[in-house]
């Protein structure tokens, strides 16, 4: 079977495609013939080795897959063969184990605990583009206790993690205003929803979105970009406003004035799914069927995809992601799979 592995970091990062042996599971492990690897911005971080952990070499990119069960290992009670999974994340302990998911191959050993059942009528492909997103934005909403009737402010909100806060900001009930870098990525976040949509290159951003959410502020704000945005973002706060922190796509780590919160009674908070997972397993995998099955009852919709690539396209694939521009989602096409069909 065909696998990438990366066996040394450099710079561009190789991903070579090699023949390996197909795996067996092992106690509380499936074995998945993938359908559809999603690559999101932080596989590219993780397969350059500049993620907050390094994978140990040699080692499989792909933190995030569709695909149907194969065979199931002693002890595995809740899948069977034939069943249609997303998988995701890192295996075991991130820090400890320093073992990614390796969806970047034609098939995985998979431990129960990285599973997600893909309800009926949803494809598998769109099911490859859903967890890692939905499922971050999820438990950034949750830390950001967003309520009903508040105003969201989403940052990045063309991208991965940015549309779907602003599919869930609407879901939840509140007001979701769109910030986006180019016209497509606004097309995105007004189908997925947003009550309003700004550009975030505007010299005049701050003032439209002040002129969008009057003198109460900003209950909210999604941050996954970083950078410039964020200290300015900020600043539309309201009192006891939440700033969300994500992540830094933009690729430099801000430096927010302390004086900002004070002056706002307002808080700061980071939401890291990777974190949550290994300190609160229950919460994130009944997030995960609770988004899936919202995404089944045709309450929230799958991210367009932008261009399918193939596992010999690798390197294409993720410096497309890496370089941030494309609007909608990249994929690697793997399987034929199952399509839509049952449990």
């Amino acid at each position: 079977m065909k696998a990438i592995v990366i066996r040394e970091w450099s710079s561009p990062q190789q991903f070579p495609l090699e023949d390996v042996a197909e795996p067996e599971p092992g106690p509380g492990e499936v074995l998945v013939g993938v359908h559809t690897v999603g690559i999101v911005f932080g596989d590219t971080l993780i397969a350059t080795g500049r993620y907050q952990v390094r994978p140990k070499l040699p080692f499989t990119p792909g933190a995030e897959c569709s695909g149907v069960i194969e065979a199931v290992g002693p002890g595995v009670t809740a899948y069977k063969p034939g069943d249609r999974i997303a998988a995701l994340g890192f295996i075991g302990d991130s820090r400890e184990n320093r073992t990614i998911l390796g969806a970047c191959r034609e098939k995985i050993v998979v431990p129960e605990r990285n599973l997600a059942l893909v309800p009926t009528g949803i494809d598998l492909e769109e099911a490859a583009l859903f967890r890692s997103n939905m499922e971050t934005s999820y438990l950034g909403l949750q830390e950001g206790r967003l309520q009903a009737g508040e105003t969201l402010l989403v940052l990045g909100a063309g991208g991965g993690t940015g549309s779907a806060a602003v599919a869930l900001g609407k879901a939840l009930g509140a007001r979701v205003v769109a910030s986006a870098s180019s016209e497509e990525k606004r097309h995105i976040a007004s189908q997925f929803g947003a009550d309003a949509v700004v550009d975030s290159k505007a010299a005049d951003w701050r003032q439209q979105i002040e002129a969008i959410v009057g003198t109460r502020g900003v209950d909210v704000i999604y941050d996954p970009v970083g950078g410039e945005q964020s200290e300015r973002a900020f600043r539309t706060l309201g009192y006891r406003g939440r700033f969300v922190i994500i992540g830094f796509a933009a690729g430099e780590i801000p430096k927010l004035p302390l004086n900002l919160p004070l002056l706002k009674a307002s808080s700061v908070v980071g939401a890291n799914l990777l974190r949550a997972w290994e300190h609160e397993p229950q919460r994130i995998a009944d997030n995960a069927q609770y988004l899936l099955n919202l995404f089944a009852q045709g309450r929230l919709k799958p991210p367009p995809i932008a261009k399918r690539y193939t596992l010999d396209e690798a390197d294409k694939a993720f410096r497309e992601v890496a370089d941030g521009q494309t609007a909608g989602r990249i994929v690697m096409s793997v399987g034929a799979g199952t399509g839509r069909g049952g449990l």
